[in-house]
C-alpha cells in the first residue's frame, strides 16, 4: 500500500517547470499544427493562385480544398479523438514518440503537395489517418469502447477519400460518384452532428444555469441518418431529384434538432454560443445545397457554408474549451477567445453571404473572409501556445 501511494504521488507530482508537455496527449500538437495551417495556408494558396510560388502537384483551388480538409480539418480531428479516445477507453492513445512520428508525417503531407513527387504525397497524406485510426482503435479496443468504432471508421474513410483524390490527379482519372472530397466533407459533418448532439445540449444547460436544451429521442436517429444517407449519395454521385429529398429531410432534420436546442438564450456564454453559431451553419450549409441543386446558387457557398461556417467555427469552440479543460484551466472565454469566434463567424457570414447577395464582390468576399480566417486562428496561437506547449496547471499528466 505504501509503495501504491509513492508511486501515485509520484505521477501527481507536478513536471519540472521546464517539461515540455507537446508530447504528452494528442491535441497539443495537432491543435498547434491545426492553427499554425489556418493562418498560413490561405495567404500560401493565395500567392500560389497569383504565381508567385511553384505549382503543387494539384493545382491551386484543389490543393486549397485538400489542405483545409486534410491538413487543418484532420488534425483538429485527430487531435481532438486522441484526447477523448483516452476518456471514453480509459486506455492511453499514441504519445511520446509514436506522437511525434505521426506529426512529423502530417508535416511531411503538407510539404510533399509542393514537390514533384506526387506519389509520396499520396502516400503520405493517406498514412496519417489511417495510422491515426490504428491508434485511436487500440485504445478503444482495449477499453471496450465498442459505440466509438465509428469514429475510427471515419478516419479510415477519410484515407480513402484523400487517395481517390491523390489517384484522380496522378492517373487522370475520373473517380465514381462523388468519391474524394464531398465524401470526406459529409464524413466530418457526420462526425460533427455526432458529437454536436453528444455535448452541446450537456454543455448548454451547464454554462446557461436555468435554460433546457433536450433531445427528443425520434429525431436523433432521423437527423443522423440523413446525414449517412447524404453521404451515401454523394458516393454513388446522385444528383437533381434524386437527391433533394435526402437533403431537405436531412435540413428540417438538424433545423428542428437546433430549436430544441435554444440557441437564442446562449447570448451571454460565448463558450456556448460559437457552437450554437457553429451548428446553425449545418442547415444553412444544407439549404444552400438544395439551392444548388436547383441551380440558383453557387455550389462552392454550399461548400463554404460547411468548411468555414460549420468546420471551422466548431472546431474553434472545441479547440479553445477542450484545451483548458485538459490543461486545467477554468472553462471561462476571455476577450481574446470572444474575438476569435467573432473573426471566424464573420469570416464564414462574408464568404457566403456578400457573394449571395453580390456575385460580382466574390474576390473581395474571397481577400475579407481570407483575413478574417486567419486574425482568428492568429489569436488562438497567440494564447494557447504557451499552454499546449507547458504542462497542466494542475500537475497532472495530460
Amino acid at each position: 500500500m505504501a509503495t501504491q501511494f509513492i508511486q501515485i504521488e509520484e505521477i501527481r507530482r507536478p513536471p519540472p517547470s521546464n517539461h515540455l508537455a507537446l508530447w504528452d496527449l494528442g491535441f497539443r500538437p495537432f491543435y498547434l499544427l491545426a492553427a499554425l495551417q489556418a493562418v498560413v495556408s490561405v495567404p500560401l494558396w493565395a500567392l500560389q493562385f497569383v504565381g508567385v510560388l511553384p505549382g503543387a502537384v494539384l493545382p491551386s483551388a484543389l490543393w486549397h480544398a485538400h489542405e483545409m480538409v486534410f491538413g487543418y480539418t484532420l488534425a483538429v480531428v485527430i487531435g481532438f479523438l486522441f484526447t477523448a479516445g483516452r476518456n471514453w477507453s480509459g486506455q492511453r492513445t499514441p504519445t511520446g514518440r509514436p506522437l511525434m512520428a505521426l506529426a512529423a508525417l502530417w508535416l511531411l503531407g503538407r510539404v510533399l503537395v509542393f514537390t514533384p513527387w506526387g506519389w509520396a504525397a499520396a502516400v503520405v497524406n493517406v498514412a496519417v489517418p489511417w495510422l491515426a485510426a490504428w491508434g485511436l482503435w487500440r485504445a478503444l479496443h482495449r477499453g471496450g469502447s465498442h459505440r466509438n468504432y465509428f469514429f475510427v471508421a471515419l478516419l479510415v474513410l477519410m484515407g480513402v477519400a484523400c487517395g481517390v483524390l491523390h489517384l484522380g490527379q496522378l492517373l487522370n482519372w475520373q473517380a465514381p460518384g462523388g468519391l474524394g472530397l464531398p465524401v470526406a466533407l459529409d464524413g466530418v459533418l457526420f462526425m460533427i452532428a455526432v458529437m454536436g448532439g453528444r455535448v452541446i445540449p450537456m454543455f448548454t444547460n451547464n454554462g446557461v444555469p436555468g435554460l433546457n436544451a433536450v433531445r427528443h429521442p425520434k429525431l436523433e436517429p432521423v437527423a443522423l441518418g440523413s446525414v449517412l444517407a447524404l453521404l451515401v449519395a454523394d458516393a454513388l454521385g446522385l444528383r437533381g431529384v434524386w437527391l433533394m429529398p435526402v437533403l431537405l429531410l436531412a435540413l428540417v432534420a438538424h433545423a428542428a434538432r437546433l430549436a430544441l436546442w435554444q440557441s437564442w438564450k446562449t447570448g451571454r456564454n460565448p463558450l456556448v454560443w460559437v457552437l450554437h453559431v457553429a451548428y446553425a451553419w449545418v442547415p444553412i450549409h444544407l439549404a444552400l445545397r438544395l439551392g444548388a441543386e436547383a441551380g440558383q446558387v453557387m455550389p462552392s457557398l454550399a461548400t463554404h457554408a460547411l468548411t468555414v461556417g460549420v468546420i471551422g467555427t466548431m472546431t474553434l469552440g472545441m479547440m479553445t474549451r477542450t484545451a483548458m479543460g485538459h490543461t486545467a484551466r477554468p472553462l471561462h472565454a476571455s476577450r481574446v477567445e470572444t474575438a476569435a469566434y467573432g473573426l471566424v463567424s464573420l469570416a464564414a457570414l462574408v464568404r457566403v453571404g456578400l457573394p449571395l447577395l453580390w456575385p460580382a464582390g466574390l474576390m473581395v468576399a474571397v481577400g475579407v473572409a481570407a483575413v478574417l480566417w486567419s486574425a482568428a486562428f492568429a489569436l488562438y496561437l497567440w494564447r494557447y501556445t504557451p499552454w499546449l506547449l507547458r504542462p497542466r496547471a494542475d500537475g497532472h499528466p495530460g
